[in-house]
């Protein structure tokens, strides 16, 4: 009873009701809730601390901001914002406020990757098929697949993809840029069980055992150490988990090594299933996606603890 009087008490609050409808259609940082409310920074900050501490927003550091976003579990948050009115005058407001912030900031993020010359869309700038490949990963993951974690996920369309399985999806990208245009993206399609955050795919900041899936795709290539991205990835997997990679086969194209930056000229099946042998995964199977280069698809499952110890 005490959480639930908490909770109702930091809700019971006319700006904290604007940050939870607001924090609840995606994530925000203190700066962009203070452009869109047009209160001070002290004020908001109290507020959100209330609302942290009582469970209904989550706060995630990245860098010298920190993000909040209604968690996919706060029932309550959503029963409370499901009695708020749609038409509200302030609540419009909010979010016609919210609305250009989100395109300035994917405006800014777009431009800083034309400065730098960096395509984003790698499956587009490497002529890969995009469908087939999207066909391919719908068809390896379950209906249902619980919670998802995607590394490597860029401005989050694979997320968005696969959000009508997922209960909760997370993403994680070393690149700001990329994470806002994700934001972006996730705000827009209204997918608020979805969240993106800035992590180091070889250090991630996330309990073992936490996910039922685990997609990487076209980020094996770039790893400087695939095995470790990989043992990573393993870590996080429940018993039975789910993880899907998908990148390319072996291949002679050396101009990918130089101008597209890549580490390594593709894998091969024997590669692959020695670095998820190694991450306590197994049944490894693998199909091929046809296109101009040759991309393949890896599933396996994350081992029970019996059968990693019988494996030894």
């Amino acid at each position: 009873m005490d959480e639930l009087l908490t909770q109702l008490r930091a809700a019971a609050e006319p700006t904290r009701l604007r940050l939870l409808a607001l924090c609840a259609r995606g994530a925000w940082c203190v700066s962009d809730l203070v452009a869109i409310l047009g209160q001070s920074q002290p004020r908001l900050s109290r507020h959100l601390k209330l609302l942290v501490e009582a469970g209904l927003l989550q706060r995630t550091p990245e860098g010298a901001n920190a993000w909040f976003q209604v968690p996919a579990d706060a029932e309550l948050a959503r029963v409370v914002l499901a009695r708020l009115p749609e038409e509200d005058p302030l609540l419009a407001a909010d979010r016609r406020a919210a609305a250009r912030l989100a395109a300035e900031r994917a405006r800014a993020a777009s431009e800083s990757f034309r400065r730098h010359g960096a395509d984003w869309d790698e499956v587009r700038a490497l002529g890969l098929p995009g469908a087939e490949i999207e066909a391919a990963l719908l068809g390896a993951l379950p209906a249902r697949a619980g919670r998802l974690l995607d590394i490597g996920c860029g401005t989050g369309g694979l997320l968005e993809l696969l959000a009508p399985r997922i209960a909760q999806g997370v993403g994680v990208d070393a690149s700001r840029d990329m994470l806002a245009l994700a934001r972006t993206r996730l705000a827009e399609r209204g997918l608020s069980h979805i969240a993106v955050r800035q992590a180091d795919m070889y250090r991630l900041p996330l309990a073992d055992a936490s996910f039922d899936a685990v997609t990487l795709q076209m980020v094996l290539h770039y790893a400087e150490d695939p095995a470790a991205a990989l043992a990573e990835a393993g870590r996080v997997l429940t018993p039975g988990g789910v993880l899907l990679i998908v990148d390319l086969a072996p291949h002679q194209r050396a101009d990918l090594l130089g101008a597209h930056a890549h580490r390594w000229p593709g894998f091969d099946d024997a590669e692959i299933a020695g670095w998820l042998g190694a991450a306590g995964c197994a049944g490894a199977r693998s199909e091929t996606i046809p296109g101009a280069l040759p991309v393949r698809l890896w599933v396996a499952e994350r081992m029970t603890r019996h059968a990693t110890v019988l494996s030894h």
